[in-house]
């Protein structure tokens, strides 16, 4: 715990101020996770200040990279040995994004930022991966880590028809 509150000290993450008038503050609890080593011995003990009433869940998207748009047309060769019969010395000419492509993550990112945005969603204005969506005074966090997606909410039907769209395709 005392690591965790540190590092809201070191990074400014809040200020002691008097509660404003007809506020309602967040409520907040610690969250308490024993990290293991491949053995199953706890090597760490974490601790984390989380807003209470936010149901967490944690997504890792399958295939990605496959579902953002390449631009510029890249070629590819044919993997080895699944050459075609009809055509052996044609190539692909990608439509998708390919794992190991530089632009894999931008393409990912890009289209899933289209997709958060025209739910109604705001993205952060300073971290760019972290998106926020209010909806009759309920409010959905979306934080994007490359192809793993973090995301809670105030309610349960919205965190249910955030996923819902997402397993619909972006």
């Amino acid at each position: 715990m005392h690591e965790e509150l540190e590092n809201f000290e070191r990074n400014h993450v809040r200020d002691l101020v008097e509660s404003p008038p007809n506020c309602r503050p967040i409520g907040t609890k610690w969250v308490f996770k024993n990290k293991r080593g491949e053995d199953g011995m706890v090597v760490r003990n974490k601790a984390r200040l989380v807003a209470r009433g936010f149901k967490l869940q944690q997504m890792d998207v399958k295939y990605a990279f496959l579902n953002g748009v390449h631009r510029g047309g890249g070629i590819c060769e044919t993997t080895s040995g699944f050459e075609s019969a009809k055509f052996p010395d044609r190539v692909y000419k990608l439509r998708k994004a390919l794992y190991g492509l530089k632009q894999a993550p931008r393409a990912w990112y890009a289209r899933l930022k289209s997709f958060l945005l025209k739910s109604g969603f705001v993205m952060g204005s300073v971290d760019k991966t972290l998106f926020l969506l209010s909806c009759d005074g309920d409010t959905m966090i979306v934080q994007i880590y490359v192809d793993d997606i973090i995301f809670g909410g105030s309610s349960h039907a919205l965190v249910s028809s955030f996923l819902e769209r997402m397993s619909e395709g972006i």
